[in-house]
């Protein structure tokens, strides 16, 4: 009786399992009719097992998301701006009265709706100030090219916003043939208050800068202006008290490479660094150094310090040599090995002054090829690009 009850499981589990078993068969045979669809991966900002999602509005959401905020009229109007008409509202600048700035569209379509542009060239025709930024020699193409600029000088009044600042470096002697260029770097000038500015000139007087050395600053980093007072004195004292040097050496500096006052201060600190730590120069070494060739501060480190392991090691140029003719390590390195190794195949790399048939290592790093060859090395180019073919 018992192996009868036990027969009677095993019977009806194995038709359950065989129950099953069909019935998977069956759903696996009808997924296998169904069509294949593409797999998407969307971002959903809500958690999967809420409300159901609206796909019309996760649709618009996700390209707000792509195209920054954009609708897809906008964005059809951006990728086919020709083909759909437009209105004024969405392409005018974002400034009280386009008429004062813009006295009318560049471009129209029959309805007088502007039409979208991708550059500066479209306004010139319309716009006086891009009119005289043209007849001073701004790069309105170098304008264009920075986000949120194009806007901000299409909103200048010539008379107004312009002018004055003009005035103003005109004052401070800048020369009229170099305003073009000074806009150019730095058209975010007319953002800052005129009596700002004056203040941050008034600095440099007081500091006992000359009007020769003021000129100068102004005129070759257009980006000084832009430092508050308080941030050009700390990088003033931090030359002076990390390179040890006095108010006239500190003058020198900022006039001879104004760039390097307003430099990274982070690469100014590597650069001091690889100077005093990897190629071995003291203190009172580094600031002659500074003073003769501060250009060397704004290079690449790395860079530096292998020219430097060349001139020295290659070239047995000793610190003391090198503090006379610092050219050697602005110049690139390829360009030193090039030319050594052709006067070292002449038998003329001789670098040392109390010698007979000396060359100053100074005369590897100017002039053209042709010069070089003709003059320094005494040779000819047929020579010097054969060896540069075979070396």
């Amino acid at each position: 009786m018992l192996f009868i009850k036990y027969s009677r499981i095993l019977i009806r589990k194995s038709s359950q399992v065989h129950s099953k078993f069909n019935n998977y068969v069956t759903t696996k045979n009808s997924l296998r009719r169904l069509s294949s669809r593409k797999i998407e991966f969307k971002y959903l900002p809500e958690p999967l097992y809420g409300p159901k999602w609206d796909e019309i509005d996760m649709a618009k959401k996700e390209l707000a998301e792509l195209t920054g905020g954009m609708n897809m009229d906008q964005l059809q109007q951006t990728l086919e701006p020709h083909s759909h008409k437009t209105n004024s509202k969405q392409l005018t600048l974002p400034c009280q009265s386009n008429e004062k700035y813009l006295q009318k569209a560049p471009e129209e379509d029959n309805s007088g709706s502007l039409l979208p542009t991708y550059n500066l060239a479209a306004y010139v025709n319309k716009s006086d100030t891009l009119q005289q930024f043209l007849k001073l020699g701004v790069d309105l193409s170098h304008i264009e090219r920075k986000k949120g600029l194009p806007e901000f000088v299409l909103r200048l009044s010539f008379e107004d916003d312009v002018k004055p600042y003009l005035l103003f470096l005109k004052d401070q002697n800048v020369p009229a043939e170099r305003l073009g260029e000074f806009i150019t770097k730095n058209p975010l000038i007319f953002k800052v208050n005129l009596d700002d500015l004056q203040t941050r000139v008034n600095y440099l007087d007081a500091k006992r800068f000359s009007k020769a050395q003021i000129e100068r600053i102004l005129t070759s980093n257009p980006y000084w202006l832009m430092f508050s007072t308080r941030r050009i004195d700390c990088r003033l004292g931090y030359f002076q008290k990390e390179f040890r040097l006095a108010g006239a050496d500190v003058r020198v500096l900022a006039s001879k490479l104004p760039k390097l006052i307003t430099y990274n201060m982070g690469h100014i600190q590597k650069a001091t660094f690889s100077i005093r730590e990897e190629m071995g120069f003291d203190k009172d070494e580094i600031k002659c150094l500074l003073l003769a060739k501060p250009r060397l501060w704004i290079l690449k480190p790395d860079d530096l310090v292998e020219r430097f392991a060349y001139v020295h090691q290659e070239m047995n140029l000793s610190h003391q040599f090198i503090l006379k003719v610092p050219q050697v390590l602005t110049s690139r390195e390829f360009r030193l090995r090039e030319r050594h190794e052709f006067l070292k195949k002449l038998g003329r790399a001789q670098y040392d002054p109390e010698k007979d048939l000396y060359i100053s290592p100074k005369s590897l790093v100017e002039g053209s090829n042709y010069y070089f060859v003709r003059n320094i090395a005494k040779s000819d180019m047929e020579t010097f690009e054969l060896f540069l073919k075979t070396r």
